[in-house]
């Protein structure tokens, strides 16, 4: 479980050398992974084929587009919950706090709600508490495959994986939630900055910091790095 976490981790960074030369070793690791439907196995090989094969700067190109220029994919977790109200700037404090508590800490270029850094920090607990804590946020996570299968992104099944290995499983409705709020194109750079200019989003009976509250509570103490997969590049600064 720790080393798949850590694999999915890597695989939602920002493509480099270094993940396609690890691409072997990451498909090794969620090959051995039972809890993985071989259904979501086979389109996370895909992925890694992808990412093995393909020229770099088109991987960081199709990796920009999706998670960077679109922000109903956004990789940071509380952007589906905040947006850019003023509650996410403390629930980033809060989580932060967890995390340095645990001996974690960030450079200042990092933001605690990144998903793949969540993954790392999960691949350092128990199990039981990963599948919990995963569960939080696994609303988002159907959200982001709906969107992804949509444009038939091999990232899908990342996110596919997340909802198998929650202990909670999203409820349809607020998945439908979330999909209310715009998903532009990302080449479509006037419905881009009209989405970037909306209200942040809201989804779900009881809305508000009932997320962000469930899913600081349970990212407590624990100290990396988790054996097995080498801990990925983190992203670096784009123009």
């Amino acid at each position: 479980m720790n080393r798949t976490l850590k694999a999915l981790s890597a695989l939602l960074t920002y493509p480099t050398e270094e993940l396609k030369s690890a691409a072997g070793e990451i498909s090794e690791v969620l090959e051995a992974d039972t809890l993985i439907p071989g259904r979501i196995r086979e389109h996370l090989h895909t992925l890694l084929h992808e990412i093995a094969a393909d020229d770099l700067y088109d991987l960081q190109e199709r990796y920009v587009l999706l998670f960077d220029r679109t922000r109903s994919l956004s990789l940071h977790l509380f952007e589906h919950v905040h947006g850019e109200s003023r509650d996410r700037g403390q629930a980033m404090i809060d989580l932060k706090s967890q995390y340095e508590q645990a001996g974690l800490f960030m450079n200042a270029s990092e933001l605690p709600d990144f998903l793949p850094m969540f993954l790392e920090y999960l691949a350092t607990r128990a199990p039981k508490d990963a599948c919990e804590a995963l569960g939080q946020p696994v609303h988002i996570f159907g959200a982001l495959a709906e969107r992804l299968r949509k444009r038939k992104s091999p990232y899908e099944a990342v996110f596919r994986v997340l909802i198998a290995l929650a202990a909670a499983k999203p409820k349809d409705e607020d998945i439908s939630a979330l999909l209310q709020s715009p998903d532009p194109d990302a080449t479509d750079l006037a419905a881009l900055d009209a989405a970037w200019e909306d209200e942040p989003v809201n989804f779900g009976p009881g809305a508000g910091d009932s997320c962000k509250d469930g899913l600081i509570a349970r990212v407590r103490g624990a100290m990396r790095p988790a054996p097995g997969v080498a801990s990925p590049s983190k992203p670096t600064p784009r123009q």
